[in-house]
Formats: C-alpha cells, sequence, structure tokens
C-alpha cells in the first residue's frame, strides 16, 4: 500500500502559513482558526506548516503537534478526492458498523485514516454522525448515508471509487 505524500512544502508555503497566522493571533484562542484555515488551503496541514504555527504563536512545536493529533479532523497528508467516514460509535456499534468497517477496510484495501495510492479514496473512523436511531451510519463526501448494510455499503464503496 503507497500512500499519496504531502505536495505542501516549501517557501511558498511557510509563507502562506505565515499569512494565516498573522491574521488569526489576535484572535482568542488562535490555534485551532489558524489549523482549520490552513487545512481548507492545503487540503491537511502540511508538516512544514507546524513549526511556523508554534513560532508565530509563542508555542512549542508539541503542543502544535499534540492538537493535530488529538482531533481526528486534522489531516496529515491530503485527503483522497473522495473521504468515506464510518460511524464507530456504540450506537453505530450495536448495530454492526464493525462488521461494516472492517468489509470497507478488506474491498479498499486500506486501513483507518488512509488514502488509496490512486488519490481517489480516504478511509476514515468517525465517532458519532447523530444518526444513532439510523445506525449504523456513514458520510461519504459530507453526505449522510444511514440503516446502511452490507449492500448498501458495497455501493456506497462503488460510488466512492468512481
Amino acid at each position: 500500500m503507497t500512500l499519496i505524500s504531502s505536495p505542501a512544502s516549501g517557501p511558498a508555503v511557510s509563507a502562506r502559513v505565515s499569512e494565516i497566522v498573522a491574521a488569526n493571533a489576535g484572535r482568542e484562542g488562535p490555534l485551532l482558526p489558524i489549523l482549520h484555515e490552513i487545512q481548507q488551503e492545503f487540503g491537511h496541514v502540511p508538516e512544514d506548516a507546524v513549526q511556523v504555527i508554534a513560532e508565530g504563536l509563542n508555542l512549542g512545536r508539541a503542543e502544535v503537534h499534540g492538537v493535530i493529533s488529538f482531533y481526528h479532523d486534522f489531516r496529515k497528508l491530503p485527503a483522497g478526492r473522495h473521504v468515506l467516514k464510518i460511524c464507530r460509535a456504540e450506537a453505530c456499534q450495536s448495530m454492526g458498523s464493525e462488521a461494516l468497517g472492517e468489509r470497507a477496510r478488506a474491498k479498499l484495501g486500506l486501513d483507518w485514516g488512509e488514502t488509496s495510492a490512486d488519490g481517489r479514496v480516504t478511509l476514515e473512523p468517525i465517532f458519532c454522525l447523530g444518526l444513532c436511531a439510523c445506525a449504523p451510519a456513514a458520510m461519504l463526501d459530507g453526505e449522510l448515508r444511514a440503516r446502511l448494510d452490507e449492500a448498501s455499503l458495497d455501493a456506497l464503496l462503488k460510488e466512492a471509487r468512481a
């Protein structure tokens, strides 16, 4: 399994990250808005950005890295063209999401958090979509899907690979 690498590095990326940090540094609690804006712009938080953010906010690299790794929505590498998130919270687990997650992992040849080598699909766990009454649930490219079974999951995987 080859994962796609981050194309976002170098002086131009550092300069843009510096602009984002400067524009948000005066806010109360600026780190999360900065990380969101960087991810929105680059599709992930490039490794080169961590040092720039740390210096701009007078934080340690470990603090910035800790926040990035704590929140599941921040990515260190670009996501695929399609992002499939399968709920792994208790209500969905009780309705079979673990088996569906294993099926998705096997069919895609990916582990949680990985992106296919062709850049088409990223598979991510999510720990509640708020569809507990319609479990098991997933989300493809921001669109919620509920009451999944093997057939509907297979259709979702086919759509994600397209």
